[in-house]
């Protein structure tokens, strides 16, 4: 299974919501990223940062955290 098709399955079944909108500042202000565009971003990545975003992302849900947390954190890079 490809990452995009893994990450498609994972954030379906969890059931989130891809117009959840994250807060973040940047270096302009306060940003408003949905998450959407943060999947968006992390399907674009470079193969090696997929594979430790995933290691995450299995880690946090292996312990029942919310995963929204990490996605919030991911947004932060986004931010302009």
């Amino acid at each position: 299974m490809t990452f995009t098709k893994w990450l498609d399955t994972f954030t379906t079944e969890k059931g989130l919501d891809l117009e959840q909108v994250f807060t973040v500042a940047g270096p302009s202000g306060e940003n408003h990223i949905p998450l959407g565009c943060v999947l968006d971003a992390i399907k674009q990545a470079p193969a090696h940062e997929q594979v430790a975003i995933k290691s995450k992302i299995v880690q946090i849900d292996f312990r029942n955290g919310d995963v929204c947390h990490f996605f919030k954190h991911l947004a932060g890079a986004l931010a302009l």
